[in-house]
């Protein structure tokens, strides 16, 4: 070869290397397009719900592009083949059944990484099929889950364990890698430390996969608006029915997620039906605890009083080892509580000599009716038809809580606002983009003028409403009471009881619909055992069209 040659050689190597990682870039790239989605909007106005009128779909703030390219080349080797051959070991199935493969070498925590992030991006970047549900991706997820790989070659792990499991977390949830924006431009650049919870879940082993869309400060923002519609995620749509179906909220995105197989299991965060909701809509499991089970600690709040996060999964054994891993006295939640009876397993599960409150009017409800004479054979079911209590000062309750809760939130943290008044200032600049609904939930706190003494009667008031209103409970002697999706969310929240949603069946036009157990205080495991005894007689989930 001639000497001269060389260089050119060279040359044409370096040239054709830039041609080739340009190609990935251009590939990369090519995964998510913003599309024109004015015809969209145009045909949502005939929709017969007013919430469903969209103004915005796609996020005007989020490039999914760059949320993926931390995990470009890993997924440039995660072929088609390998998705399709690894579907029957990972897509709804159970935390015990997904650890008892990788126990048997069949599965890995990298592989089943892998798997949840080609298939968001596989559903995602499809303008037929996106579901607006993911914010954010933890870029170091593919080596956390390596490392869980390595430690489980010298260490046990028990199939009910969250070890390795990849977990989405609502946006509201404070993590120290991600930046948490309860869906608001005015956080978009929000560092934190992680919250209580997540510390919990990761030392337990659990690899945070990312953050999921919500409803924009969890729902208390605007009036009469979309449920699921952040500024910065856009609109998160059901997977059941896109844009027929509402999502549920303001843990939207949990529920579409989970539904979707997203992830082994998402958390999500309730005020009033905020778990419930979205579950219901999207055919999952939801546990609201009882307020200080579960930290709040590092959590956008809406109020202090009410708030509590809570798990969001496939199957009731799967929403028990995910409530398990988040428990802990914090002593930095005034709330918090530790119980001292947790039950380690659920084998145990039983409807017998039980005494189930079942509301008379919800029977006109077929699916509810057909479900309550199915348990009619097991338990002594007792029609109850509780006197309706005043809720007056509900949302003062939230107000005042939120005027001054959120500015401790912000307190310390490297943002432009201290308070909801300068959030509501900061929004008009551009409310286009920023509130593209309004704000008037925002601008309704920034004007209440309720006195502290006002307000401590108001939630007195409000509680003992709620233990009223199921006064069933002690008059009956009932062990839980049924309800339907979250139907009796706002009693439960102001009488701080617990309630479990587990898909009950599918109306005839597709739309989900959950039975929710409504339990007494501090009694999640006991729910839980009840619902892992009904999931057991009638098992109704199945996965959205099109997502299988």
């Amino acid at each position: 070869m001639k000497t001269y040659l060389l260089p050119l050689i060279f040359l044409f190597t370096i040239i054709g290397c830039k041609t080739e990682k340009n190609t990935e870039e251009k590939i990369e790239v090519k995964h998510f397009k913003k599309y024109e989605e004015a015809s969209e909007i145009e045909a949502q106005k005939k929709h017969e719900n007013p919430r469903m009128k969209f103004k915005s779909i796609q996020s005007k703030f989020l490039d999914m592009n760059t949320v993926f390219k931390p995990f470009h080349k890993e997924l440039s080797k995660f072929s088609k083949e390998k998705y399709e051959a690894l579907k029957p070991l990972i897509l709804e199935q159970t935390i015990p059944s997904i650890q008892q493969k990788i126990k048997e070498g069949k599965l890995s925590y990298e592989k089943l990484t892998l798997f949840y992030l080609y298939r968001i991006r596989k559903f995602e970047s499809d303008s037929t099929k996106y579901l607006n549900a993911i914010i954010s991706l933890n870029p170091e997820v593919i080596n956390e889950a390596k490392k869980k790989d390595a430690e489980l070659k010298n260490k046990k792990t028990p199939n009910e364990s969250v070890f390795g499991m990849p977990i989405l977390l609502k946006d509201n949830i404070n993590t120290n890698n991600l930046p948490t924006t309860a869906g608001a431009v005015v956080l978009k650049d929000n560092r934190t430390e992680n919250a209580f919870i997540v510390d919990k879940l990761k030392e337990n082993g659990a690899l945070i996969l990312g953050k999921v869309n919500l409803s924009e400060w969890a729902y208390y923002f605007c009036a009469g608006c979309p449920l699921g519609y952040s500024a910065v995620g856009g609109q998160t749509l059901n997977p059941y029915g896109r844009k027929i179906f509402e999502t549920g909220g303001s843990s939207a995105g949990s529920g579409v997620a989970t539904a979707a197989n997203y992830a082994v299991a998402t958390i999500g965060t309730e005020t009033a039906g905020s778990i419930t909701s979205p579950s219901s809509q999207n055919s999952v499991v939801g546990l609201k605890p009882t307020i200080g089970l579960l930290s709040r600690s590092g959590i956008v709040p809406i109020s202090s009083t009410l708030d509590t996060p809570g798990p969001m999964t496939k199957n009731v054994i799967d929403n028990f080892i995910l409530l398990k891993a988040m428990l802990g006295l914090d002593k930095k939640d005034t709330k918090s509580f530790e119980l001292s009876n947790v039950e380690s397993e659920l084998t145990k599960a039983s409807f017998t000599g039980k005494r189930f409150g079942v509301f008379k009017e919800l029977l006109n409800d077929s699916i509810y009716k057909k479900t309550i004479h199915l348990l009619q054979d097991l338990v002594e079911v007792v029609e109850i038809s509780p006197k309706q209590e005043s809720l007056e000062g509900f949302l003062t309750l939230l107000n005042i809580d939120m005027k001054h809760d959120l500015p401790d939130y912000l307190e310390g943290k490297n943002v432009s606002v201290k308070s909801v008044k300068d959030i509501v200032a900061f929004n008009k600049k551009d409310s286009l983009k920023r509130a593209a609904y309004g704000q008037q939930l925002f601008e309704g706190i920034v004007n209440d003028s309720t006195t502290m003494n006002a307000f401590k009667t108001i939630k007195q008031n409000l509680n003992q409403s709620g233990i009223n209103y199921f006064s069933a409970f002690k008059e009956e002697n009932l062990e839980v009471i049924l309800s339907i999706n979250n139907y009796h969310s706002a009693y439960s929240a102001v009488a701080e009881y617990p309630n479990l949603t587990i898909p009950m069946g599918y109306k005839k036009n597709g739309e989900p619909i959950s039975l929710t157990f409504i339990g007494k205080p501090k009694s999640e495991f006991y729910l839980l055992s009840l619902g892992l005894a009904y999931e057991k007689l009638r098992k109704v989930r199945k996965l959205p069209k099109g997502y299988e």
